[in-house]
């Protein structure tokens, strides 16, 4: 059954669009968790009484459960209806927001976070299927994957600047009370304007092997990254974690080659710009999260920044991205398809990250800061959009939610594994430096360059990768002249990756 056009059909006019912010504002609390909790750590580790190693796991229990089941939470969308799943998300999301706002201890605090990222992966996996079910007309599509490009991209410059503010300004308990209020809003308001479910009888079939073996293989592999540093990268615990997290996803392909009903459909990364955006989004993603985390960590240790400091120093950012995200990135696709804006924005991104790694140890924000933001903004806020459209443009709808939880999980899984190879390149060359002579700052600040320099390669990578491997669509043309065009290009001996459905 066309999910999507039932939806199209039920909702039309402004209540669509009150839909996709109801969206957005969920998701936009799961974003937000990702990085707000980051310019707080050293207030829970006073507090709560954390040791420096196990303060980590503030930050690690919601991304090993959160990476664990973004593509369980996809499925179970598909299979029981993402409405259902999205709204059961943000409820165990509220909750354990609570619960984490008033943890009396670590311990509460760090199962806290886990089923934080639980709940998140539901909602993340699901949200984005969702709104593709309601914009169907390329138009509207394009502009409402602008408006959750935004929610996706600059989420993490919101909730530096968030947690900066909230932890400034009252205590580290709120960056977590703050989603109650959030999320019960959300709650109300998404029973009464996001569409019902619409369910096909029989589909409820899940792949419980299946699920059991992906589910397992990416929090074995999620663990092993996160703690990678900590017990070196080629200690026996950190391999035999990453042959184990490979030998159980091994075990999923094959066991998905033969189950009646898969989990994940592996014909899905047959269609071209499926398989491309998932290679995007894991080099985009590393060159993000590491950008986020090592420029506040150099505005803060190296610079010297308050907490609120440093969340004031990523507005420029989180406005730039906004701007771009909301009026530009849409008509940018509409114009020249998704190619071009996607290859321009990471470049930007990668240029971005090349200016922080001149940036010096005792740099300005005028000057070594600002422009870096700047163009961090711009990249950002053109080339997400493109990146999602891209990933799910030709994917079934009733397999909506599976594509979504797979374009997370890419997005997930490379956002982890960079920030800890990044970090761990500017351990090495931090403690390099130490031991020649430097001071601590300097040697520091000479990590952070190596770092942000990796990052700035990962971004152009994964530039030339969108713009050498993805097939163009022109968004702007009609459905069938779009359709006769792709099919005069390619023939009909090659599966169409078009936004839309076409002659190919």
């Amino acid at each position: 059954m066309n999910t999507s056009t039932t939806a199209d059909t039920a909702m039309t006019g402004q209540k669509r669009w009150l839909a996709l912010y109801v969206l957005c504002l969920g998701d936009l609390m799961i974003v937000l968790d990702q990085s707000i909790v980051n310019v707080a750590l050293p207030s829970i580790r006073t507090d709560l009484g954390f040791s420096q190693a196990s303060l980590a796991w503030v930050v690690n229990a919601y991304l090993l459960t959160f990476g664990g089941f973004l593509l369980l939470s996809g499925r179970l969308g598909d299979l029981l209806g993402t409405k259902r799943v999205f709204l059961g998300g943000v409820v165990s999301f509220t909750i354990a927001s609570a619960v984490c706002g008033l943890a009396p201890s670590a311990s509460f605090l760090v199962v806290g976070r886990a089923v934080q990222g639980l709940a998140g992966a539901s909602v993340s996996a699901v949200a984005l299927a969702l709104i593709m079910g309601l914009f169907s007309e390329p138009g509207e599509r394009a502009k409402a994957m602008g408006v959750f490009g935004f929610v996706m991209s600059g989420g993490g410059a919101v909730g530096v600047l968030l947690g900066g503010v909230l932890t400034g300004a009252l205590s580290w308990h709120w960056i977590f009370l703050v989603n109650v209020p959030v999320g019960l809003a959300v709650v109300i308001a998404a029973r009464g304007v996001l569409p019902a479910d619409d369910v096909v009888p029989g589909s409820t079939r899940l792949d419980v092997p299946g699920a059991v073996l992906v589910t397992a293989a990416l929090m074995i592999a999620v663990y092993a990254v996160v703690g990678g540093n900590e017990a070196g990268w080629t200690s026996a615990r950190t391999v035999g974690l990453l042959a184990s997290a490979a030998a159980l996803f091994v075990a999923f392909v094959v066991w998905e080659t033969k189950a009646a009903a898969p989990l994940v459909p592996l014909r899905l990364f047959r269609l071209r710009n499926v398989s491309v955006s998932q290679a995007v989004g894991v080099l985009w993603a590393a060159a993000m999260f590491a950008w986020f985390f090592l420029a506040a960590l150099y505005l803060q240790q190296v610079l010297g920044y308050s907490a609120l400091e440093v969340g004031l120093a990523f507005v420029p950012t989180s406005l730039v991205m906004m701007v771009c995200s909301l009026k530009v990135s849409d008509r940018l696709v509409m114009t020249f398809g998704i190619r071009p804006p996607l290859t321009v924005g990471l470049a930007l991104a990668a240029a971005s990250l090349g200016l922080f790694a001149l940036a010096p140890v005792d740099g300005s924000f005028v000057t070594d800061v600002l422009p870096s933001m700047v163009l961090l903004g711009i990249g950002a806020g053109i080339a997400f959009n493109p990146v999602l459209l891209a990933a799910m443009g030709d994917v079934e709808p009733h397999e909506a939610g599976l594509a979504s939880g797979v374009v997370n999980t890419s997005f997930m899984m490379g956002g982890a594994l960079g920030l800890a190879v990044l970090v761990a390149v500017s351990d090495s060359r931090t403690a390099s430096l130490a031991a020649s002579g430097s001071s601590a700052v300097e040697a520091l600040h000479g990590g952070l360059q190596v770092a942000f320099a990796v990052g700035a390669v990962a971004a152009a990578l994964a530039a030339v990768v969108g713009g050498v491997f993805l097939r163009p669509q022109p968004m702007g043309m009609p459905a069938e002249a779009a359709g006769a065009a792709e099919a005069a290009v390619h023939g009909d001996d090659d599966e169409c990756d078009c936004l839309e459905p076409c002659a190919a």
